[in-house]
């Protein structure tokens, strides 16, 4: 059985934000970092060589693949922020109508700037988003 490319690393996550080039970027990463942290009670790891992820938690798909990933996570990409909400953004359980400026995709949340949203409801998502990733891999 194949396991994920993406795996977790060593790489200290303050060399890996301290290298993100954009001043607005970096500090959107730094407050991005604190909330996970803050949400999951765990510290970050790198994951790869782009995403800092929270928490783990083990997978299994009725196809037979299995494997560990985090929990939620971001990765500080050139033309966006990228959250990594490991659950699917369609359920009724999310509202992002309070959000403000921001595109999805099936599990992930693209950000140009946190200046951009409503800080208070993107706590809430990723709230919703842990709670709804626990549950369904329980």
């Amino acid at each position: 059985m194949s396991s994920n490319k993406t795996q977790p690393t060593t790489i200290p996550v303050r060399l890996f934000l301290n290298k993100v080039l954009n001043k607005q970027k970096r500090e959107d990463c730094w407050k991005l970092y604190q909330l996970m942290e803050h949400l999951t009670g765990e510290k970050g790891v790198v994951w790869g060589s782009s995403i800092v992820g929270f928490g783990n938690y083990h997978y299994k798909y009725n196809s037979g693949r299995e494997g560990d990933w985090f929990v939620v996570g971001f990765s500080p990409l050139k033309q966006a922020l990228v959250l990594y909400l490991m659950c699917e953004l369609s359920h009724k359980a999310f509202d992002f109508e309070k959000l403000g400026k921001h595109k999805k995709g099936k599990g992930c949340l693209y950000l140009n700037r946190l200046s951009e949203i409503n800080f208070k409801e993107l706590e809430k998502i990723i709230k919703t988003s842990i709670s709804l990733t626990l549950k369904q891999n329980q």
